[in-house]
């Protein structure tokens, strides 16, 4: 049983360091995409499906609440948490609209879209991405695989260099808890 755990482990200490090494520039690049929002007093808007919709309400919480200090709160806004909109947008316009009418409605010039979807293929985030670019806002993608439609609607996309859905998952997590860490000491 201990074996596995840390064969888990270790398979994702080795995709952390795949991820660091091929991907350098591009997780400077959303940084600084998450700086120039953050300091232009703009918004933040996070999305996903199924652990992606957790991962989208974890971050938006990191940046409202805390991190690792007191500072003052950041505008993030997590797109899956209210029950009667998405339920409501589901029915009456169907499913693939339930991130693009928040957007539709929220979202201005200068707000950035964090969308996390492993597949990239999701119709409802591809979607929320051409909302926010019809509305002015940038979007920023976490993906794996091939990073999906989602590349070419993104401006810019973290593809993580996994087949696993899973491992992607956690080094979405890590690398934008790294980022908030980094706007956090500039607060």
């Amino acid at each position: 049983m201990s074996d596995a755990i840390v064969g888990a482990l270790r398979e994702l200490a080795d995709a952390a360091l795949a991820t660091a090494a091929a991907l350098e520039a591009e997780m400077a690049r959303a940084a600084d995409m998450v700086r120039e929002t953050v300091s232009a007093g703009r918004t933040l808007f996070f999305c996903g499906n199924g652990g992606s919709a957790a991962d989208a309400q974890h971050l938006a919480t990191e940046y409202v609440v805390r991190y690792m200090r007191a500072r003052r709160a950041v505008a993030a806004i997590a797109l899956t948490t209210d029950t009667s909109l998405l339920t409501a947008a589901a029915n009456d316009l169907g499913f693939e609209e339930v991130f693009a009418r928040q957007i539709e409605a929220l979202a201005r010039p200068g707000d950035l879209l964090i969308i996390h979807s492993t597949s990239g293929d999701s119709p409802n985030v591809l979607r929320a991405a051409e909302a926010a670019r019809h509305v002015g806002a940038r979007v920023l993608a976490f993906s794996a695989r091939s990073g999906g439609a989602l590349r070419a609607l993104a401006d810019l996309t973290i593809v993580v260099p996994t087949q696993r859905t899973d491992r992607a998952q956690e080094l979405h997590l890590c690398i934008e808890h790294a980022i908030c860490e980094l706007i956090e000491q500039e607060l």
